[in-house]
């Protein structure tokens, strides 16, 4: 194995490294695969057959958190005393403000911490996929990380957590609620019959990415992006505004209630 002295070096022969991963869901079990491929991978997730024990999998040099939110700070605080010095930690969550402050708080300051969002689910991963990168903790593993990523073909953008979750907010908020929109009212479509357009097809299409999520990433990104209330408001602001358009042409539509 190569030597050298910088904290931050991934050496040449990934396989050597051990990679935990907590959490084999529906992102988690999307890249398992991928990671296997490169690394020693062990897995603790305890609703999965064969999960390896929690201490084994956060003492890897590498630790990768693809669980909820929710379940972070439990999770966060559970592998804390099984860190070795110079690991690295990464989390996959959706939004980035909320678990790395998190993080910061409860894992000790021996690990490096970078905030990842890869910018795909299940139903949207391809060659091209991309992969945000927030650092934390003076930037420590960042450049490993994106150097490692771009080896397997991926567009790595590094930004802060606050502009990364206020950039996303309009993205993520509105095409979650669109999809869920989208997702209600095709539930009704007639399959098979033909007749449909090149615009509508997109939208299913759409809907159909974010569909593929876990439960809980739609109330991750509606509730803990801090900037999303306000596309909230602009978006509900909107609709009754086109509701009010409609209502003026078309006598079948509801009325604008009146405050």
């Amino acid at each position: 194995m190569e030597q050298t002295d910088d904290p931050d070096f991934i050496p040449s022969q990934p396989p050597a490294l051990r990679l935990g991963l907590f959490g084999c869901g529906a992102f988690g079990g999307l890249i398992a695969p991928h990671l296997a491929r490169h690394f020693v991978l062990a897995i603790h997730d305890p609703a999965r057959e064969g999960s390896v024990p929690l201490q084994e999998v956060a003492s890897a040099d590498i630790v990768v958190l693809a669980v909820p939110l929710a379940a972070l700070p439990a999770t966060a605080a559970a592998i804390a005393p099984h860190l070795r010095p110079g690991a690295l930690v990464v989390d996959v969550c959706s939004v980035k403000l909320a678990p790395l402050q998190m993080l910061e708080e409860l894992l000790p300051p021996h690990v490096a911490l970078v905030g990842s969002h890869p910018l795909f689910g299940p139903r949207s991963f391809g060659p091209e996929a991309r992969v945000v990168l927030c650092p934390a903790r003076g930037g420590r593993g960042v450049a490993p990380l994106r150097r490692w990523l771009r080896q397997q073909g991926r567009r790595v953008l590094v930004r802060t957590a606050e502009v990364h979750d206020r950039d996303m907010a309009l993205a993520q908020g509105v095409t979650h609620m669109v999809g869920r929109i989208v997702a209600a009212l095709s539930q009704e479509a007639v399959p098979g019959h033909g007749m449909t357009t090149p615009s509508f097809e997109h939208l299913l299409t759409a809907a159909g990415m974010v569909a593929g999520d876990a439960p809980g990433v739609f109330e991750t990104i509606q509730r803990d992006n801090p900037f999303v209330a306000a596309i909230q408001q602009r978006f509900f602001a909107a609709t009754e505004a086109l509701r009010g358009e409609i209502s003026a042409v078309s006598p079948a539509a509801p009325a604008v209630p009146q405050c």
